[in-house]
């Protein structure tokens, strides 16, 4: 027996992952609920360092310019043992590149986050927690308690628990969450320093016993505003929360931040004092706090019509920066494929593709992060070009995974799977100025079909095989939508058409998009709603490329 919905997906957890859910969502027209036992956002700088690719994937969602005019650049590290500089690394990356590296406070980024979902139509349900929850073949009935104490029983088609170290819903689900923590605890404090540091630069300042390990440890992370910083050190033995309740929350998992026992001002300038490479005064600490680390990760990333996602699947040391961005990239990964299903574009069986091919790039994550935190990320085997895109987030690809369709062109090429790159230099029949790639990718949440040719024959004859082919949903019918929405590259020495197009065409003008993307000959990509390439083809194969793409979608349960 069929039960009626109270809202297409119930999202347990406010953080930038919940949040990025339900913009992902909203966008994309499913109705979703968003609940937060907190009363109120918290005004701590937790997740301070925003990637590259996030910033691209924000671009997409039409957020980026927010984001940018909040933040600070990142502009590299510059690295101390005992008192000498041993060495300065420059977060730079290819000039296709659109985003460099900035510094966010994880408040900032939830605010502009929860005014994008607002804008349309979700506010976050502040004060309700989740109790429990169960799930049949239909959907998940979710038992809450409201902010006045009220129980209330939802009915969802999907939950999403992006509800953190101590998650609820993975403790539901039963998901094991194995690892490990570490033994050292640390403070952490917003504040100002007083020195003259290059802006834009992190801090690291070590101390080394004789025997070459490290003692001591102070860690500065730039923010918005003149000397702030987010700094983070070991923390002192009349502050350790070792052996008591406060270092797990009472279940095992000893991550996160802890409440009871805020450091002061002159713990933080006790250890400025002790490691900073220059005499320095730090003032006007607007919170701190003692927290721990620990490593750990799911067996799998959900079952049925429930998931989790950000720290409620991974946990691992700060070290690059890596966590909450992997987040958002599992909520952009899970939200656009949730969408497919419900509006019946797919079956069922593309959820599983989420495990498939998010617990990957969390393994690895966890594995990376661990061990620059124990061994520095100097150390890391990567040459330095890959390191800096790796750590940009700017290699995660699923070439492996369930959806990549077969190569194409030259293996080193953007392929199926690979992340789609921006290019610059495209520009159009009227406008008079260039654009990149993402302007044009911009605000859709469908699928995105390029043609790529010299000739504008062959344009046509894909665009119009895209044309005809379309969609059945799950149960057979005629789709409500295509499925993608289909542009046109023109080569920068072809002729202009003598016809319009029956598609948005544009043309390499600067010659960027043969370069990056390296069609071999006339070539079509489809780019999957997280910015990711689904397909890579010969254009006169496009009907038979848009109906195994689809196919796969549709058939695409794994394990």
């Amino acid at each position: 027996m069929a039960h009626t919905h109270d809202t297409d997906v119930l999202i347990v957890g406010a953080g930038p992952v919940g949040l990025s859910a339900a913009g992902e969502l909203r966008r994309s027209g499913l109705h979703c609920r968003l609940v937060d036992r907190l009363p109120a956002r918290l005004p701590y700088a937790k997740a301070v360092g925003i990637q590259p690719r996030t910033l691209e994937i924000w671009d997409r969602m039409g957020l980026a310019r927010a984001m940018l005019e909040a933040a600070t650049p990142m502009r590299g590290q510059l690295i101390y043992g005992n008192g000498e500089e041993q060495a300065r690394i420059d977060l730079v990356l290819p000039p296709e590149v659109p985003y460099g590296f900035a510094a966010l406070p994880q408040y900032e980024t939830e605010r502009l986050l929860e005014e994008y979902v607002a804008g349309l139509g979700t506010s976050i349900e502040r004060g309700t927690e989740l109790l429990s929850f169960a799930q049949d073949g239909d959907g998940v009935t979710a038992q809450l308690t409201t902010a006045s104490g009220a129980a209330e029983e939802v009915r969802a088609r999907y939950l999403i628990g992006c509800d953190g170290a101590h998650s609820t819903v993975r403790k539901g689900l039963g998901l094991s969450f194995e690892g490990g923590a570490f033994a050292e605890e640390y403070m952490l404090a917003d504040v100002v320093a007083d020195w003259d540091f290059p802006q834009g630069y992190g801090i690291r300042s070590m101390h080394r016993a004789d025997d070459g390990t490290t003692d001591d440890l102070l860690v500065c992370i730039p923010l918005p505003g003149a000397g702030r910083y987010r700094m983070s050190m070991l923390v002192p033995p009349e502050l350790s929360t070792q052996g008591t309740d406060a270092a797990s929350a009472g279940d095992g998992v000893a991550h996160g931040m802890e409440g009871g026992r805020a450091p002061e001002l002159s713990h933080i300038q006790t250890v400025v004092d002790r490691l900073s490479p220059k005499p320095a005064a730090v003032s006007d600490m607007r919170w701190s706090s003692v927290f721990r680390i620990s490593h750990r990760i799911v067996d799998r990333y959900g079952e049925g019509r429930v998931f989790v996602a950000g720290d409620a699947a991974h946990i691992h040391p700060p070290t690059g920066a890596q966590g909450m961005n992997t987040g958002i990239q599992d909520a952009c990964n899970l939200a656009w494929k949730i969408a497919l299903v419900v509006s019946g574009e797919a079956r069922p069986e593309l959820l599983t593709t989420y495990d498939a091919e998010r617990r990957p790039i969390g393994e690895e994550v966890v594995g990376r992060t661990v061990r620059h935190a124990t061994q520095g990320m100097e150390t890391d085997p990567d040459d330095p070009r890959m390191l800096m895109l790796r750590e940009a987030q700017l290699l995660v690809g699923y070439r492996d995974g369930p959806l990549a369709g077969p190569p194409y062109g030259p293996i080193d090429a953007p392929q199926p799977g690979d992340r789609a790159p921006d290019c610059a230099g495209l520009t159009g029949r009227i406008a008079v100025y260039p654009l990149r790639l993402l302007d044009i990718l911009r605000g859709r949440t469908e699928h995105v079909l390029i043609l790529y040719a010299s000739d504008t024959a062959d344009l046509a004859e894909a665009a119009e095989a895209a044309g005809v082919t379309r969609r059945t949903d799950a149960s057979g019918g005629p789709g409500a939508r295509s499925g993608w929405e289909t542009i046109a590259v023109l080569d920068r020495e072809a002729e202009p058409a003598d016809t319009p197009l029956t598609v948005p065409q544009y043309r390499d003008a600067a010659g960027e998009f043969a370069r990056l993307y390296r069609p071999d000959g006339p070539t079509g990509f489809i780019v999957r709603p997280d910015g990711q390439l689904g397909a890579r083809f010969a254009l006169a194969d496009t009907k038979q490329a848009l109906s195994a793409y689809w196919g796969a979608l549709s058939a695409s349960g794994v394990g």
